[in-house]
């Protein structure tokens, strides 16, 4: 199962910028059985959780959010970049590399003492993903668990991440 997902993730070798290989879900998810065992995947782990709301982060936790919500019967929110949102939003800043950016989620979208999970494609610094748990600890929310397609571990992000939150990556580089 995660060998044919695996399979199927591309490399692109110097992107965006010169010593980074960039891997590509896109081929992975125009297969469709390479969907279905990613979705299928993220699913067993969660299954029986009590997930109120699935979080995607913008924006290939999208991809992933809103086929896992609906398998496990919750509602999907999304946590997108700054001006995205119609309605009161609440944002958390976070450090890049070079400078800060900033995450917003819609004020109402998540009520306190729900339990969500967090839905990204890629887990590498571990900053996004960060910035979305203070995020949703600003709402009350009760953090299950993140989960990722594929997680660069010699980034370390998983280590930056809380350790009463499961994490979960399907594909390790």
């Amino acid at each position: 199962m995660t060998n044919y997902v695996a399979e199927r993730i591309r490399d692109i070798v110097d992107f965006p910028k010169k010593g980074i290989v960039f891997r590509d879900i896109t081929t992975a998810i125009k297969d469709a059985k390479a969907l279905k065992l990613i979705i299928d995947y993220l699913t067993t782990q969660f299954e029986n959780k009590n997930i109120d709301y699935v979080v995607g982060i913008e924006s290939r936790g999208f991809i992933f959010g809103s086929a896992l919500a609906y398998n496990l019967g919750a509602g999907l929110v999304l946590i997108r970049k700054p001006g995205k949102l119609p309605a009161k939003t609440i944002s958390q800043e976070y450090t890049l590399e070079y400078g800060t950016d900033k995450i917003e989620m819609h004020a109402d979208a998540v009520e306190a003492g729900k339990n969500v999970l967090i839905i990204d494609d890629l887990l590498a610094t571990g900053g996004t993903v960060d910035a979305s748990i203070k995020l949703l600890k600003k709402t009350g929310a009760n953090i299950i668990g993140a989960a990722f397609v594929i997680e660069l571990t010699d980034l370390h992000g998983r280590e930056k991440l809380p350790e009463d939150i499961e994490i979960v990556s399907m594909i390790k580089y």
